[in-house]
C-alpha cells in the first residue's frame, strides 16, 4: 500500500464515524501483517497457533527466526513483543516495541503495548506518555483513555 493510502487511513482513524474508524483500523492491521507477503503472514500465523497451543518456545523461535530473516518486518517484532508481554517479560517487550516504532512510527498497537509494559512495571508516567502517543493516532480509542486514567490514579 502506498504512503498516500496509509495517510488517508490514518486520517480516517480520527473520523467521528465509528464505521470509518473500524474500517481504517482493520485495513492498517492488514497492511502491517501483509508487509512481507504470504511467507511472512504464514510464519506469523504459525507462531500464533503455537502460542495458542501453549508452545511458547516454538512461537518465540518462529518469530525470532522471521525477525533475523526480515529485520524490517515491523509486525514480526510486534508479535514477539506481544509474546514477551504475555510471558511477563516486560523489558524485552519494551525493546521490541521500540524497534517496531522505529520501523513504523504510527504503529498504535506497539504504542499501546509499550504503555501496558510500563504500567506493569509501575512506570506510570512512561505508560501515560505511551498511551497518549497512541491516542494521537487513534483519538477515539477508549481503552487508552481508560488506561491513562488508571495510570494517573496510581501516581497520586
Amino acid at each position: 500500500m502506498d504512503e498516500l493510502s496509509i495517510k488517508a487511513l490514518l486520517e480516517d482513524l480520527k473520523n467521528a464515524d465509528e464505521t470509518v474508524r473500524d474500517r481504517a483500523t482493520t485495513e492498517l492491521w492488514r497492511t502491517w501483517f501483509n508487509q512481507k507477503g504470504e511467507y511472512g503472514m504464514q510464519i506469523l500465523r504459525r507462531a500464533q497457533v503455537s502460542l495458542e497451543a501453549g508452545d511458547v518456545p516454538h512461537a518465540l523461535d518462529l518469530l525470532t527466526k522471521l525477525i533475523s530473516e526480515e529485520p524490517d518486518f515491523a509486525e514480526a517484532w510486534n508479535r514477539r513483543a506481544v509474546l514477551h508481554y504475555t510471558q511477563g517479560h516486560y523489558i524485552k517487550s519494551i525493546q521490541d516495541c521500540e524497534i517496531v516504532l522505529k520501523l513504523n512510527p504510527v504503529h498504535f498497537g506497539a504504542m499501546h503495548g509499550l504503555g501496558l509494559c510500563y504500567a506493569a512495571l509501575g512506570e506510570y508516567s512512561n505508560g501515560i506518555k505511551a498511551f497518549r502517543r497512541a491516542l494521537e493516532i487513534q483519538p477515539f480509542a477508549l481503552v487508552n483513555q481508560k488506561l491513562i486514567l488508571e495510570c494517573t490514579a496510581r501516581l497520586s
